[in-house]
């Protein structure tokens, strides 16, 4: 009894103004491993569907044209970027030795947006259910991470709110860490960043209809089925509907202008909701999930991330890439 009121009252303490996103993280994860999660399945399901929902009410404060406008003038710079990381990544997974579904899922994660574009990708892959688990934690540890090396980095480098916002937008995974990350950094940064994020994040669904058709499922290579129903395995991509949703709270806020000022306060509640969902993230870790990572697909993550950010941060500081204008 008094682990869950433990638990209750450190997840109300992360909707309170106070609470900044890498606390509610390093909580969750000091509260799983030393006390233990008593309910980690609802966990689990809370978490996909509140990053979800906060994802849909951040629209709230977003103008459609602008973001259309961001993905369109990022179309080239964009298509590059997942081409590179997706080759590296499979480049990465000979030298390694890593399996090949696992390795294109944290390819994948890091290309575009982390654990969405994971678990929109499983199944279009026919991954199993460890593989989908091992990339997802992969993410995990990099994203926490992410939280608390980002800020001093772009310090170090003197990037400006604008700066920051990009990079941190092309080189962390999850939109909650890119927020959260740019929280940390200056307000400032924080809508450029959402906004590149989920203008990425719009190329989940062509690039998993894309694997869906030539990646070769586990079956076909003759190892054991997915653990998911026959027919998602064949290649019926997860949808990302919570982007859809985005752009319809939007285009609404957009076309809609009295809207606005109820919409600044939708998104700024739901950016409380994902510090929040980082400490329910911190609070999903098992000390067995963290054993069944092992080594290789972690130095495939972290390579592959490393190369991301510093070549995306060399191209920021070089004048390659330039913050859009929203």
């Amino acid at each position: 009894m008094a682990r869950k009121g433990i638990f209750l009252l450190l997840a109300a303490a992360a909707l309170t103004p106070w609470a900044s996103a890498p606390a509610a993280l390093v909580a969750g994860v000091v509260f799983a491993l030393a006390i233990g999660n008593p309910w980690p399945a609802p966990t689990r399901t809370a978490q996909t569907w509140l990053l979800q929902a906060s994802v849909v009410g951040l629209g709230a404060a977003m103008n459609l044209s602008i973001v259309l406008r961001v993905g369109a003038s990022g179309l080239v710079q964009t298509l590059l970027g997942i081409t590179l990381t997706l080759g590296l990544a499979l480049l990465l997974t000979r030298a390694l030795k890593t399996e090949p579904t696992t390795s294109l899922l944290i390819g994948v994660g890091t290309a575009i947006c982390g654990g969405s574009a994971i678990a929109a990708a499983a199944p279009a892959v026919g991954a199993r259910a460890h593989q989908t688990s091992v990339a997802l934690a992969v993410v995990f540890l990099l994203n926490s991470l992410a939280l608390f090396v980002f800020p001093p980095v772009g310090h170090l480098a003197t990037l400006s709110p604008a700066a920051f916002g990009l990079w941190s937008a092309l080189a962390i995974h999850d939109t909650s860490s890119v927020v959260g990350a740019s929280l940390q950094y200056a307000e400032e940064a924080v809508t450029l960043a959402t906004t590149v994020k989920l203008a990425r994040a719009l190329w989940i669904m062509p690039l998993t209809l894309l694997l869906a058709r030539v990646w070769p499922h586990e079956d076909e290579r003759g190892a054991p089925p997915a653990t998911w129903p026959a027919s998602r395995a064949k290649g019926r991509p997860r949808r990302p509907w919570f982007i859809v949703g985005f752009v319809a709270v939007a285009a609404l806020v957009t076309w809609v202008p009295a809207l606005q000022p109820l919409g600044g306060s939708v998104a700024a509640a739901s950016r409380q909701v994902l510090v929040l969902t980082l400490f329910l993230v911190g609070a999903g870790v098992s000390r067995d999930a963290l054993r069944q990572v092992g080594w290789r697909p972690i130095a495939l993550g972290v390579a592959l991330w490393v190369a991301v950010a510093t070549a995306t941060l060399g191209a920021i500081a070089l004048g390659l890439l330039a913050p859009p204008q929203l």
